[in-house]
């Protein structure tokens, strides 16, 4: 037998929400309709409020638009339903062989810096490579808990550092846009108002870099690379986003693991050095830092 919740008397209606997602997605209910094998007159009616759905049906719903794993606990409950995706802290013991699992892939990126965060860039552990990046940053920005993306943008933290600066910061605040149209969430809302407040830097142009020795490095095409400078030498990266295949939890869903990986040789033998000259300890465990992760003001 199905659990029923109770919806919010004033709450939104399931509805209203797939007709803001679909327009999210931008597309049509006969397109939504064909992608779940149903019809679009039965889509119309469940949007319009004239047909009920079924729990499977919410969730074929949810999966043909995409609907990230948070919201479709909010579908279910504007439908009646009791949410099916559990939301586990991080630092539950249930999570121990997650836990364990990401500390190893950060220990194995090192000396490249890699880090975990959430889905509001919350960071959760990071390797000794970021901690090298970011050694002599202010106390203010490094004290827990951190947020990557203000750790980068902030006018006191790596946009002071960053080469191309301009270009990065235009392609992180878009990427912000672009998960706010996804989801909707208030707390990316605040986290760009807080970014776009930043006063504006503008990193020098590094099209064609020197690097130590005083040759130029080309230009990579292939991606934009992140280029930071550390004790006078250029630093250049291309960056990758790790996430979880078909996550059946909540806070599983929201995780990724953020790696920076050398574009060059000389980025890579500089990091080496600088993570083996570093006297801060091994990244730390996860668990150490999820429960002070939460959104915090500059």
């Amino acid at each position: 037998m199905t659990t029923v919740a109770q919806r919010a008397d004033h709450g939104p209606t399931v509805g209203t929400l797939l007709r803001g997602w679909r327009g999210r997605r931008r597309i049509t209910q006969l397109e939504l309709a064909l992608s779940i094998d149903t019809s679009a007159r039965h889509v119309s009616f469940i949007e319009t409020g004239r047909a009920k759905p079924s729990q499977a049906m919410v969730l074929r719903l949810a999966e043909g638009l995409d609907i990230p794993v948070r919201e479709r606990n909010a579908l279910l409950v504007a439908a009646g339903y009791a949410p099916v995706y559990p939301e586990t802290p991080l630092a539950a013991p249930e999570m121990r062989a997650l836990r364990s699992g990401l500390d190893s892939l950060l220990a194995a990126y090192e000396p490249n810096p890699a880090l975990v965060i959430n889905g509001t860039y919350d960071v959760l552990a990071a390797n000794r490579g970021v901690r090298a990046l970011l050694h002599g940053l202010p106390s203010f920005l490094l004290t827990p808990p951190l947020n990557a993306m203000r750790l980068i943008l902030h006018p006191q933290g790596l946009a002071s550092r960053i080469r191309n600066l301009d270009e990065w910061r235009a392609h992180l605040l878009e990427r912000i846009e672009r998960q706010i149209a996804l989801r909707g969430s208030d707390e990316l809302r605040e986290l760009y108002g807080e970014l776009v407040s930043y006063p504006a830097l503008h990193g020098q142009d590094a099209g064609a870099d020197r690097v130590s020795g005083g040759h130029l490095r080309e230009s990579h095409v292939f991606a934009l690379p992140l280029q930071v400078e550390v004790d006078g030498q250029v630093l250049s990266f291309i960056s990758t986003a790790t996430t979880f295949n078909t996550p059946m939890d909540v806070t599983v869903s929201e995780l990724a693991v953020e790696a920076f990986l050398p574009t060059d040789p000389e980025t890579a033998k500089a990091l080496q050095r600088l993570v083996d000259a570093a006297e801060f300890p091994v990244s730390g465990s996860t668990a150490d830092a999820v429960d002070s992760a939460r959104p915090r003001r500059a």
